[in-house]
């Protein structure tokens, strides 16, 4: 490769540049600046895996979701006593059996549990539970209740447990903060608001991107104390610009592309569903993607408000369900939904409910267990007005681990769990 007149000074003054909603650039881009000191490191994109194999989608309902809403116990007395204005009326709830329903506006995702595509877990949550919303979020995203202060999370140990030298693409987050679930101590993913926010905007882009047309001839770069020389140390930075921008380019590109085979809803769960499922049409080799949705908090004027959810997540996760299935990506692709807590059984004076504790989990895909998972908490034995949990949250991420991702789950969650049934044998 010719010489080209570029120091580490003039790359790190003039290099990356994202132009971001965020004041902060992405953790991967600050991540492969400060490799720079090292000229040794390994280039940051590494051979694509997990391109043609399982991926998991994460979905984070932000706030508390009314689970008693979402999955009704309709023909329980008990449940219409606790919510004189609240409850739903057993005359409009979509019936799943003899006791529970979805909610009335769940309608796209009462077809995907008649296909067989949608699996509910009931009355999740882990003992000792927790009602402040930072706090409930921590250990849901880092698997760890026992530990007060928590610095990753358990996607981010499975991605240290079994991607080390991975693509940072390994993991891709939606959304204007990096989620502690997905931070690890080795890997950190890319995670973006919107693609158009997120491409390399250094200077000479042009010259970077010749260099890339021209990196599949280089030989290999050389190794030992002869690669601290100056030319070794320049053939790094260039190698490093060129990740960033392979990455940046290449989301640009695929989401870019990607023409929906579904009509997705135009708000922000919708859109960015919409992106998740034009980047796994674009063969990235990312395994999770990490989305989140908010305003579940509903301490008042409840009603409206939740309906008004549950209507965009049917849709949004209806059209995405679509989309992947035009694709003919159904069956490598698992989804799980989860929330920091429940609500409270009995409605407050607000018309609203306050922070609880167990509530359903709902996951989608083409290998799972059909119907219901666990059995639904008592109405009539609460926690202090709660409804006591029936499975453990971690016993969940077990089953992801194990039998989806195809990993052992005690070294991420850091003991062993017995999986909840929630996968096809």
């Amino acid at each position: 490769m010719p010489c080209n007149p570029f120091t580490r000074r003039i790359f790190l003054q003039r290099g990356l540049t994202l132009l971001a909603a965020a004041p902060t650039v992405p953790a991967f881009l600050d991540s492969t600046v400060l490799a720079l000191t090292d000229p040794l490191d390994s280039p940051r994109v590494q051979q694509p895996s997990g391109k043609d194999g399982k991926i998991l989608v994460v979905l984070q309902l932000s706030g508390g979701n009314d689970g008693l809403n979402t999955v009704i116990p309709y023909a329980d007395d008990l449940y219409h006593r606790a919510r004189p204005s609240l409850g739903h009326d057993a005359k409009t709830v979509l019936k799943i059996d003899d006791y529970l329903a979805l909610h009335p506006n769940l309608g796209p995702l009462k077809s995907l549990y008649d296909k067989g595509n949608l699996c509910v877990v009931q009355g999740v949550g882990y003992p000792n539970p927790n009602r402040s919303h930072f706090r409930a979020m921590d250990i849901w995203q880092s698997a760890a209740p026992e530990k007060e202060v928590v610095t990753d999370g358990w996607i981010g140990r499975y991605f240290d447990n079994t991607c080390a030298g991975c693509d940072p693409r390994v993991g891709v987050s939606i959304g204007q903060t990096q989620p502690l679930a997905m931070k690890g101590q080795r890997i950190t993913p890319l995670e973006f608001e919107r693609p158009d926010l997120f491409r390399y905007g250094g200077a000479d882009t042009q010259h970077f991107s010749q260099l890339n047309q021209a990196a599949a001839n280089d030989p290999p770069a050389q190794k030992g104390p002869a690669a601290f020389s100056h030319a070794s140390q320049l053939d790094f930075i260039h190698r490093t610009a060129m990740d960033a921008q392979v990455s940046s380019e290449q989301i640009l590109r695929t989401t870019g592309r990607h023409a929906p085979a579904a009509n997705y809803p135009r708000n922000e769960l919708g859109q960015s569903l919409q992106t998740v499922a034009s980047l796994i049409a674009g063969g990235l080799p990312t395994r999770v993607y990490y989305v989140s949705f908010g305003g579940f908090d509903t301490h008042a004027g409840e009603r409206q408000r939740h309906d008004n959810l549950m209507t965009q997540l049917g849709e949004a996760l209806a059209a995405f369900w679509s989309d992947l299935a035009a694709q003919k990506n159904t069956d490598r692709v698992l989804m799980m939904t989860f929330s920091e807590f429940g609500r409270r059984v009995a409605q407050n004076a607000s018309g609203g409910t306050d922070h609880g504790a167990a509530a359903p989990m709902f996951l989608l895909g083409t290998s799972l267990q059909k119907g219901i998972v666990g059995k639904h908490p008592s109405l009539a034995d609460l926690d202090q007005g709660d409804l006591k949990f029936q499975v453990d949250f971690r016993s969940v991420y077990a089953a992801v681990l194990q039998g989806w991702l195809q990993t052992p789950s005690k070294p991420i969650l850091g003991q062993q769990f017995s999986p909840a049934e929630i996968l096809k044998g």
